[in-house]
């Protein structure tokens, strides 16, 4: 359990706010649980405590019927609405287009990505699905957010348009090193999640918990005035990750010019022979095999005695 302060609540409201520039003419439309944090603060404490009109709808009707959130959007203008990778892909495949005639997106002005690692190919099966029903590309936008820091870290997309950032696999892979990718090796691409929202520093670690320079990747640390006093009755398991004001996420990724790039959690990484597998890596590309469920495959790691390293071991539905 992550204890939160009044006052980091109240900091957190007010530092997010004005990385989304909320204003009174805003509209928030959630079908988001309350017990997820990015529910409760963004869909629910934060409009309320702000003054900004908020529509709520169940998450069970939601995942039922997925296109009564774009109604609402249509029917109230709403303005921002934050949702987790899956549900562009959802809302993408799962409404019939006889379902939206007369659907107008276009009061959207932030669709926020958030709680799952950001995939740029959801943001374009969205866009192209509903780009004919005022739907703006320049409303995609993503932020990294974890309860322990009551919720956003950070927030991109908000004044331009999201940054991708393609690297070379084999340096991200081999070294750690997210290097821009040469015309003739293969890529990775990754989605920014924006610069640190006011009041909130982020910096990549080593093992060492030391600084890493820009487009290394490391642990990602954070400091602000929003974070947690601690896990409920687990002084243990603070101490472990919180050190001098830090705290120690245990996600990894890297920064260019002040934005964030998320590749993975650390103990996700599976290291077969000394190379580094993210298994988001792996799970990407399984999803398009034809008769594998995509999104419900799975990598990790299981150490091999005989061999002293990993083996890669791969669930899929």
């Amino acid at each position: 359990g992550v204890m939160l302060s009044h006052r980091a609540v109240l900091n957190q409201v007010a530092s997010y706010s004005a990385a989304i520039r909320l204003s009174a003419q805003d509209v928030v439309v959630s079908w988001l649980p309350l017990y997820h944090d990015m529910g409760l603060i963004a869909g629910f404490i934060m409009p309320i405590l702000q003054g900004i009109p908020l529509v709520l709808m169940s998450p069970f009707h939601w995942v039922r019927d997925p296109k009564i959130l774009l109604h609402a959007i249509h029917r109230h203008r709403g303005t921002q609405c934050w949702l987790p990778n899956f549900a562009y892909n959802f809302l993408a495949t799962r409404i019939r287009d006889a379902d939206l005639e007369g659907l107008d997106l276009s009061s959207l002005r932030a669709l926020v990505n958030c709680s799952e690692p950001v995939q740029a190919p959801s943001h374009d099966i969205f866009a192209a699905r509903f780009a004919s029903y005022g739907f703006r590309a320049q409303a995609l936008t993503a932020c990294y957010a974890m309860a322990e820091n009551t919720f956003a870290v950070t927030q991109g997309g908000i004044d331009a348009s999201l940054t991708l950032d393609t690297v070379d696999r084999h340096a991200l892979m081999e070294d750690r090193h997210a290097l821009p990718a040469k015309d003739d090796a293969p890529t990775l691409t990754f989605v920014s999640n924006g610069p640190a929202i006011p009041n909130c520093e982020v910096i990549i670690v080593d093992e060492q918990r030391q600084p890493l320079p820009e487009r290394r990747i490391g642990e990602i640390a954070l400091r602000s005035d929003s974070m947690l006093t601690g896990y409920f009755k687990r002084p243990d398991a603070t101490a472990e990750v919180m050190a001098d004001g830090w705290y120690f996420t245990g996600d990894m990724g890297y920064m260019v010019s002040g934005e964030l790039y998320i590749t993975g959690r650390k103990k996700d990484l599976i290291i077969v022979g000394g190379k580094n597998v993210y298994p988001q890596d792996i799970e990407n590309l399984l999803n398009d095999i034809p008769g594998i469920h995509p999104g419900r495959v799975v990598a990790f790691g299981v150490f091999n005695d005989k061999l002293g390293t990993e083996d890669v071991a791969i669930i899929a539905e």
